[in-house]
């Protein structure tokens, strides 16, 4: 059985705070998610979802009433770029907790490719991602575009800067 020093319940505690932290800024404050009305969420093992319901201001083809494709790529970026940076937190050591403010100004999307599958109808859009590889400044993640039905809308590949 392993013991958890107080040093470790600290750590822990931090990288907490600093997750909390970051969802609360893509949420809140950052201008174009909060214009769209990204909804962000994290379950456990911090799997991030992004839902949007649908708006008619979000029409891309006004004609067949579906979603544009920026808002799409949008979702996907912002899933992917939140997942990677706490990916980043979860593995962040002691002495990395200090430097994680000037890292945090720097991380952002170096590529991303949207692949869009189908047309984006529906009346909830779900975005989720996860790190599929991760070094020591960049990360690349999977990200996928549903309705609230499941259908597959999008998907995509980013990386992220992210130290």
């Amino acid at each position: 059985m392993s013991m958890t020093t107080p040093e470790e319940t600290v750590l822990e505690k931090t990288k907490q705070r600093l997750a909390e932290q970051v969802i609360q800024f893509f949420q809140h404050q950052m201008p174009f998610n909060t214009h769209l009305g990204m909804q962000v969420s994290v379950e456990n093992d911090d799997q991030v979802t992004i839902r949007l319901p649908w708006q008619n201001t979000l029409t891309g083809n006004s004609i067949h009433q579906i979603l544009h494709g920026g808002v799409t790529a949008s979702m996907l970026d912002t899933v992917g770029g939140l997942t990677a940076i706490l990916h980043a937190i979860r593995n962040l050591e002691a002495d990395g907790i200090t430097d994680f403010e000037s890292k945090f100004r720097n991380m952002g999307t170096i590529d991303m490719r949207v692949d869009y599958l189908r047309p984006g109808k529906g009346e909830v859009f779900i975005a989720t991602a996860q790190v599929i590889r991760k070094g020591n400044k960049v990360a690349v993640c999977r990200m996928e575009l549903h309705n609230e039905s499941g259908t597959h809308i999008a998907f995509g590949t980013g990386t992220y800067m992210v130290g």
